[in-house]
């Protein structure tokens, strides 16, 4: 089952432009938020997500949502070459990496059919206005037998964990955000969970996609999950 949305919540074109403007405003300070609040982890989660490409060296890898450029820094020490997209220009003009980036929306990818060996997405699936078209689009240009990787927040399946869990990122997260950064951007993040699906629904979309051996991971207890799939 999906779970239920805030009504509060913007949807359509209305959440396209307010993510925009929300990454806009947090984008000098992003990384350092990130680090904070994910007491580093982000970075071994990304290693991660790289590691479960397993693609051959030198394989053409597009970062969508790049953001600042995390994991095209990570792609790159993977051996691998990184394109990175997003369609925040704050967060493009924050980025530290050297790999190309280009201003697009993820849903509409300025990319040929079948011309990437891979994809990555770092915890960007619930800011998409459109996660189906999403995945159709990645699909689309990512090559027979390419692979895909996208990381993204979850709950721990264990009460006690989740329990604490939400603890964290309902009420200590967006004061660290406020403390740091942007106060509305970070109570508007730990909200916007609800727009994800369940994870047997996302497994599900992914399939439907055109991906095979879809695999869906935790990680750190369940605070993270991780999704990797193969172009058929």
């Amino acid at each position: 089952m999906v779970p239920a949305m805030a009504d509060d919540l913007p949807r359509g074109e209305e959440k396209a432009k307010a993510v925009r403007a929300m990454f806009d405003a947090i984008s000098e300070r992003y990384d350092l938020v990130n680090r904070i609040m994910t007491l580093r982890l982000d970075l071994r989660w990304r290693r991660r997500c790289v590691s479960e490409l397993r693609l051959q060296p030198g394989s053409l890898v597009a970062d969508l949502a790049c953001g600042t450029g995390d994991l095209c820094r990570d792609i790159a020490r993977g051996g691998l070459r990184p394109i990175g997209f997003d369609f925040s220009l704050g967060m493009l003009g924050h980025a530290r990496t050297d790999a190309p980036l280009t201003q697009a929306d993820a849903l509409r990818l300025p990319l040929p059919d079948r011309s990437v060996d891979g994809i990555t997405c770092g915890f960007a699936l619930r800011n998409f206005t459109d996660l189906d078209r999403f995945l159709t689009e990645s699909a689309r240009v990512v090559r027979a037998g390419g692979r895909i990787a996208l990381l993204e927040v979850a709950e721990p399946r264990l009460a006690v964990l989740r329990w604490g869990h939400s603890l964290y990122f309902g009420k200590v997260v967006p004061r660290i955000g406020a403390l740091l950064s942007d106060a509305s951007a970070y109570r508007y993040l730990p909200r916007s969970v609800a727009y994800l699906p369940a994870t047997a629904d996302l497994v599900a979309m992914v399939r439907t996609a055109g991906f095979t051996d879809v695999r869906h991971r935790l990680l750190s207890g369940g605070i993270s999950q991780l999704i990797t799939a193969t172009r058929a």
